[in-house]
């Protein structure tokens, strides 16, 4: 895949903090798939530089953006700011993503290639079994059952409800309209699917 063969403008979401170790390899890794993918990060004034790197990162690649808040303001309210630059910038599809590697960049290839006849692409941890690398039992087992629970109590059919990787088309968030969004933290990730169905 090149950038020229695509016309539809994905922009790619990463929430920062303390992620300095991380983002010019993410961005790194992003950049290498060939998508003609934007990136837009949002660093929560990190104290190890992480806003600083991103800045730098900026200046290096004409598609990648840094957005700074004054301090650690919640994972909802990051993807809320996120998506109203998206749809401001016109956008056709919007993905969440974390930037620390516990999402693999090369699922955005079939990302792209799947929401171009789909509202919503989700990558779940669990359709075949549990895949979740470098998780205490404790957390593993956390996640398991809030994800059953959060299924059971809401009647949404998705295998990870949780899960914060995964793309919208634009229109999708328009219409559920970013400023409606409640949730500030984790949660987040289950209104917005719960918004969607």
């Amino acid at each position: 895949m090149t950038e020229n063969n695509h016309t539809k403008r994905m922009l790619v979401i990463l929430p920062t903090y303390n992620e300095s170790s991380n983002i010019a390899k993410i961005v790194e890794a992003i950049k290498s798939l060939n998508l003609g993918a934007s990136i837009l990060i949002i660093d929560d004034n990190s104290p190890d530089g992480t806003g600083r790197i991103a800045d730098e990162l900026t200046r290096n690649y004409k598609d990648v953006f840094a957005m700074h808040r004054e301090r650690k303001l919640g994972l909802g309210s990051a993807y809320v700011n996120g998506f109203n630059f998206a749809l401001k910038e016109e956008f056709d599809f919007i993905c969440e993503m974390d930037a620390d590697f516990s999402h693999d960049p090369r699922y955005l290839i079939d990302f792209y290639i799947e929401i171009q006849t789909c509202n919503l692409v989700i990558a779940s941890r669990y359709v075949n079994g549990i895949s979740i690398v470098n998780w205490s039992l404790y957390r593993l087992l956390l996640s398991f059952f809030a994800n059953k629970s959060v299924k059971f109590i809401t009647g949404m059919p998705f295998t990870d409800c949780m899960g914060g990787f995964k793309c919208f088309r634009s229109h999708v968030v328009e219409d559920i309209g970013p400023d409606n969004i409640i949730s500030k933290g984790y949660v987040f990730q289950m209104e917005m699917l719960y918004r969607v169905f």
